[in-house]
């Protein structure tokens, strides 16, 4: 079957499923082997020689569960064909995802500059800043890229819509001012649904996979994808540093890739009405959501195809606003993470976005809010309540 013609909803839910029929079952099924029994001396080691160098199993079999997983790899399947890549390489959390990242087109070639384009999500802007891989980092906004490139830039870091402000970059543009240095963009906000990165000159795709693709709140998990070749580069990262994706967390994201288009239907017409009730509340300063500054990057309903659930406000009060609502709110959760089927509220400043140098770090008085599967009418009222000044 040609799934290239497939809508998103058909894909996501039978994308990384071929092989169920020969083995004659209807659920992916979990295979928690850590070894694999080995047909012989060299079909075993010819394998093991594949596996470590970047490639999928031979004859040999699949060897060691550091190395590689039947579970994941139809994970890793299912989020290739959604992202239209070639290949995917899932890790054990988002951040393990991006550092192999580093490690595979910084560290490893010699080449160990790196351009962040901010805002990131504070973790990457953390791991940039700190140079804990041995890169080096230059910050800059999206349309200072080419005058931040260096002879040893090894790869341009970029997050659109970015966390926690939600602010859009054309990925063309930045891919434009790269020219041949590999743009890496996280998508975690986006997904798949609403953004294919690849389409528009980035040549790798980070998902926290944690947050949407899961969508539940229960699993963790990062993953790239990019071309086949690309992915060669960074299998190897993964299995010298043994960080693989759990069997178990392989196949929960890919359950969640099945619902992930109606998720994001709903999550996104949920946060278009609160962020349009915010707008109106004179405790709120600025509402960041797509489209709410206007679209001067141009990519929305072109590049961006949705606002996506993922909302901020900064508080006419500031932190001791943000304070206050909070710990006021009773439906949305006052936690860390995003992207599942409940409501969740944060300060960015405070929490996700503490390690960030004070010129870059969101301002005290912005809260970002993940949007769930909630009555929109029952979350604005539970924000109603946490706003309220006594």
């Amino acid at each position: 079957m040609d799934t290239t013609a497939l809508d998103l909803r058909t894909l996501a839910v039978h994308a990384g499923r071929d092989d169920l029929t020969a083995l004659g079952v209807h659920v992916p099924p979990i295979d928690l082997s850590t070894t694999n029994p080995l047909p012989s001396i060299a079909a075993g080691g010819d394998s093991y020689e594949a596996l470590a160098s970047g490639g999928t199993p031979s004859a040999g079999g699949a060897v060691y569960g550091r190395l590689w997983n039947p579970t994941v790899a139809r994970f890793e399947s299912a989020l290739a064909q959604l992202e239209q890549a070639e290949a995917a390489v899932a890790f054990a959390t988002g951040m393990a995802a991006f550092s192999a990242a580093l490690l595979a087109f910084a560290t490893s070639t010699g080449k160990r500059h790196v351009v962040g384009v901010r805002p990131l999500y504070g973790g990457s802007d953390h791991l940039l800043a700190s140079g804990l891989l041995g890169t080096e980092v230059t910050f800059c906004r999206p349309d200072q890229v080419a005058a931040a490139l260096r002879p040893d830039t090894a790869l341009v870091v970029m997050e659109t819509p970015a966390n926690p402000t939600l602010e859009l970059v054309s990925i063309r543009a930045v891919a434009d001012q790269a020219g041949d240095v590999p743009v890496l963009v996280d998508n975690t906000f986006a997904t798949p649904i609403l953004q294919n990165p690849l389409d528009h000159g980035a040549e790798l795709v980070l998902h926290s996979a944690t947050k949407y693709l899961g969508g539940h709140g229960d699993v963790m998990g990062g993953v790239i994808a990019c071309s086949e070749a690309l992915a060669e580069r960074i299998r190897p990262i993964r299995a010298i540093t043994g960080a693989l994706l759990h069997p178990l967390a392989g196949y929960l994201l890919h359950r969640g890739l099945a619902t992930l288009p109606l998720r994001v239907q709903a999550q996104q017409q949920t946060a278009g009405q609160v962020a349009e009730w915010l707008r109106g509340r004179p405790e709120v300063a600025e509402v960041f959501y797509p489209g709410s500054h206007g679209d001067p990057s141009g990519v929305l309903g072109t590049q961006l195809r949705g606002t996506g659930a993922m909302l901020a406000v900064r508080l006419a009060g500031g932190y001791p606003a943000a304070e206050r609502l909070t710990s006021r709110v009773r439906l949305f959760t006052h936690a860390v993470s995003l992207g599942g089927v409940d409501s969740l509220i944060e300060s960015p400043a405070a929490l996700t976005h503490r390690p960030v140098a004070g010129d870059a770090k969101p301002d005290a008085g912005i809260v970002r809010m993940s949007i769930g599967l909630e009555s929109a009418a029952d979350l604005i009222a539970d924000l109603a309540h946490g706003l309220q000044a006594h």
